[in-house]
């Protein structure tokens, strides 16, 4: 009959999910440190269970020699032949040392070894079957997330989703069940470290092996994959039984297992294209939705492929794609460098005629210097200063000059009624009144109302000297009151 002892094993098998044969070992492990702990003893020493009863057992393991010196560890031929009878020399005997009381003082002794192995052992049984499930899509439910992780349940363990693993433009919210590609497994001590990851190209792979029954049963073939997640993918298929259709496998009936695909990983635009053995065809097809011209193909010595595409004029564009995405995308499924042109310009490069460039001379020091010295020779001389009027210079040499420490005084400019004055004097004209009244301004008045009078008082002015300032001046002559006759009384 099984005893307490087989049912506390199996009810630590069935909560923990571990085998029975796990639990056994690490107890026999834990019962041999307590033996050696308690018993002091020095040799190899093992420790059985009954799996059927639970009876504990520790062997003494000791080497079959001639002359025993440490009995520990060694026994004659003859008390080796009575354990057993077949025993010869040098042989390994396991010989029964349990001791009487050794069931308490292992209960109390190897308790916690027990637990930290039974720790151990399923920590290792979680990572075996996460580290089988790398490279495949699993579920989960967002638990929580940060600026540089979200942390997902997957029930038995916790996984990570980097940021740098997450579909751009892609949110996320807590409790919400996502598909993610298991990009890596790593076993630490406190469990297996599991990375996920929604932008890698084997998350579109697998999606489409789940959707797609001719991929999963090995009708049709996924050759490449290039991705930017988020925006746009291409997929190149071939078909390995005669009177498939590739591509139409993996669009569906009116697009509909693409479309789950697409709705996955939200709303990426997914283009499958035909895979073929002839990289102009292969190449030509990775260009689609585009239509192309022609191909020429170009291999250098060191191993660079390149392809050199002719497109129509109006398929350029598509061709290049949004930012180059459809030309870096073929270029990434079909491992060549693709140069994109048009049919114009194509034949504008073939039909002009090749102009080989000179090659530039060396130039010495001594012609540099004869360059720029005909150079400076041939700048036009400076201009020279306008000549100033006669009555300027006239005036400034009647102006007296400061006396050397004095600083110099700025001569005030000549007003309007100065200068017609001077031009009446010099023509020995008067000046007409009208012509005078036409200068005066009211600073009062507005801009728009200034007006010339209309009836000019007459009033005359003389040019004076002004001794004090040094200045011509205008002084205006007033007429004399007229003298206040009786009428006026």
């Amino acid at each position: 009959m099984r005893n307490e002892f087989i049912l506390a094993v199996n009810q630590v098998c069935a909560e923990r999910q571990l085998s029975k044969e796990v639990v056994l070992e690490a107890v026999e492990a834990a019962l041999v440190t307590a033996y050696k702990r308690n018993f002091g003893a020095a040799g190899n020493v093992s420790a059985k269970i009954d799996p059927e009863t639970g009876e504990v057992k520790v062997y003494a393991h000791k080497t079959v020699v001639e002359e025993v010196k440490d009995p520990r560890v060694q026994i004659t031929l003859a008390e080796a032949r009575q354990i057993r009878p077949d025993a010869e020399l040098g042989d390994v005997v396991l010989i029964e040392t349990t001791p009487k009381d050794f069931g308490r003082i292992a209960a109390q002794t190897a308790k916690q070894v027990i637990l930290q192995r039974i720790r151990e052992a399923e920590r290792d049984a979680l990572y075996q079957a996460f580290a089988e499930q790398e490279g495949e899509i699993i579920n989960g439910v967002i638990q929580s997330i940060d600026a540089h992780a979200i942390v997902v349940n997957l029930g038995k363990a916790e996984a990570t989703l980097p940021k740098a693993e997450q579909i751009p433009g892609e949110r996320y919210r807590l409790n919400q069940r996502i598909r993610a590609y298991v990009l890596e497994v790593e076993k630490t001590s406190r469990g297996p470290r599991i990375v996920l990851s929604r932008a890698h190209r084997n998350m579109l792979r697998r999606l489409l092996e789940l959707e797609v029954p001719e991929i999963a049963n090995g009708a049709v073939e996924i050759k490449a994959i290039a991705r930017e997640a988020g925006s746009r993918s291409k997929v190149a298929v071939a078909a390995l039984r005669p009177g498939v259709d590739p591509v139409g496998s993996c669009v569906g009936m009116r697009g509909t297992r693409i479309q789950g695909i697409v709705n996955e990983l939200n709303g990426e635009k997914i283009d499958v294209v035909e895979w073929s053995p002839d990289p102009a065809v292969f190449i030509a097809n990775a260009l689609s939705p585009a239509q192309v011209a022609k191909v020429h193909l170009y291999e250098d010595a060191e191993g660079g492929k390149t392809a050199l595409v002719i497109v129509p004029d109006k398929q350029l564009s598509l061709a290049i794609g949004k930012e180059g995405q459809n030309a870096r995308l073929a270029a990434k499924l079909t491992g060549w460098r693709i140069d994109i042109k048009s049919t114009s310009e194509a034949a504008a490069e073939m039909f002009a005629p090749a102009q080989p460039k000179p090659e530039p001379k060396p130039v010495s020091a001594e012609d540099l210097l004869a360059r720029a010295e005909a150079i400076l020779a041939s700048r036009p001389p400076a201009e020279e200063p306008e000549p100033v009027e006669e009555a300027v210079k006239i005036w400034l040499d009647d102006e007296e000059l400061p006396a050397a420490g004095e600083e110099p005084v700025a001569a005030e400019a000549p007003t309007a009624e100065a200068a017609v004055l001077e031009d009446a004097e010099n023509n020995e004209e008067a000046p007409e009144p009208a012509a005078l009244d036409i200068l005066r301004w009211d600073p009062n008045a507005d801009d728009d109302e200034f007006e010339p009078r209309s009836k000019p008082k007459d009033k005359r002015a003389a040019l004076e000297f002004d001794e004090a300032t040094g200045k011509l001046v205008v002084k205006r002559q007033r007429k004399p009151s007229r003298q206040r006759s009786e009428w006026d009384s």
